[in-house]
């Protein structure tokens, strides 16, 4: 059973005693397979959990891992569901996600960032489209990112009437015959998958999911016949129409994307293979006083499916394991990364807390809005820099990729004297 609740962490407990990831499962006495600090007091912070009862695959935090010198590897997090003004929507952060891609030898990016259901905006070869389980991993130092030259891609697609499995099939055939990605196999369940829209009582969105099984069952027949990525398409349900009607006005966060991570965060975590959801039909039948929408759902709102954008960037997405990829690009880990940029407002996820543990800077975008106030003071923060747009953040990091320390870019500069 997936649960979805509130814990409560005394500040003392969260920083005496390493990570935070570390007290989370103990607070909240379960496996936890997706987690974030929503909220603070001045004693303690309140996390959300996601937790999985039939148990979940452990791995360990970092001992030593290889070296692999000359790559330098910058990670761009736009957290799903809870609102981010850039990249909260479809795709609308990806011109800033390809930006930052021009300061780092590689950018690690979640999909939230650059998907938008027939659109996609991956101009870099270096852009690494890569789950969040995956980055949460790579962040603490337990796994290697192997880069493929590319994937063998299948689908799962949840059990659906006649006119959605045709529109599925097109959506297939063109990425196939467009971007040319290899979509070898095609499942079609044989019972619903039911995953749900949840909003936190922070007014973020995560999700959960009726019959994980059957995503299970199917992800192990499509390995079986050799792909090693997997995309999933399905309906969500509980879906609030009049708060979703809200996110085309951009009022209001996006609820599908909460249940959307829940998914890849499973599947990943079974079968170490890289993956990514995507809704199988887009609703279009909201109370809106206007059908042109706020230009950063608009890529949603003109496709019929969220699909074209998950095959398209699955096709290079980096595997936690060598074993899963039969010829590598490249491999990457923790050592190679020089940065996180992250919405300043939503400090408190593995990324940008495993960098504070490594000492990597975290470059926080004050312009990228969020519901959440979970800024580098409630988390204690020293080695965040700010910057007020992704623009400046291009900047920043093309300066620690040179070796041009941030503070001589600005001015008062201090004088040191003896």
């Amino acid at each position: 059973m997936i649960q979805n609740k509130q814990i409560r962490i005394k500040k003392t407990d969260a920083f005496s005693d390493g990570p935070l990831s570390k007290a989370v499962p103990k607070a909240a006495g379960k496996d936890v397979l997706r987690w974030y600090v929503a909220q603070a007091t001045a004693e303690e912070l309140i996390v959300e959990v996601t937790t999985y009862e039939a148990g979940l695959n452990q791995y360990d935090d970092a001992g030593a891992r290889a070296h692999y010198p000359g790559k330098n590897v910058v990670l761009n997090i736009v957290p799903t569901g809870i609102g981010c003004s850039i990249g909260g929507y479809a795709g609308d952060a990806a011109p800033a996600t390809n930006l930052l891609s021009h300061a780092a030898d590689y950018l690690v990016t979640n999909p939230n960032t650059v998907n938008a259901s027939n659109f996609i905006s991956l101009r870099g070869s270096n852009i690494l489209y890569t789950d969040g389980f995956s980055i949460d991993l790579f962040c603490k130092g337990a796994v290697d990112l192997h880069i493929p030259y590319s994937n063998r891609v299948g689908l799962i697609v949840e059990k659906c009437d006649e006119r959605s499995l045709d529109v599925i099939y097109n959506i297939v055939n063109a990425v196939r015959a467009v971007h040319g990605v290899n979509i070898s196999d095609v499942l079609v369940t044989e019972q619903k998958v039911g995953g749900r829209c949840v909003e936190n009582q922070s007014g973020g969105f995560a999700g959960t999911v009726d019959n994980p099984h059957v995503l299970f069952e199917a992800c192990e027949k499509l390995l079986r016949n050799g792909v090693n990525a997997i995309a999933v398409t399905t309906n969500i349900s509980d879906l609030p129409l009049q708060n979703y009607a809200k996110h085309f006005t951009g009022e209001y966060p996006n609820p599908i994307g909460g249940v959307e991570a829940i998914i890849s965060y499973l599947i990943t975590n079974r079968f170490r293979a890289p993956s990514a959801h995507a809704p199988l039909l887009n609703i279009k039948e909201l109370d809106l006083k206007r059908n042109v929408v706020d230009a950063r759902g608009a890529g949603e709102f003109a496709s019929e499916s969220g699909l074209a954008c998950v095959l398209i960037g699955l096709r290079g997405a980096p595997h936690i394991s060598a074993q899963t990829v039969s010829r590598v690009a490249g491999v990457v880990n923790v050592n190679n990364l020089s940065a996180v940029v992250t919405p300043a407002s939503c400090l408190g996820g593995i990324p940008a807390l495993y960098a504070q543990k490594y000492g990597i800077p975290v470059i926080a975008v004050g312009e990228n809005q969020t519901i959440l106030k979970i800024d580098r003071e409630v988390m204690g923060m020293t080695n965040v820099v700010e910057a007020r747009s992704y623009a400046e953040a291009a900047g920043l990091l093309l300066a620690l990729k040179h070796g041009i320390h941030p503070e001589s870019l600005s001015r008062p500069l201090k004088t040191l004297r003896h």
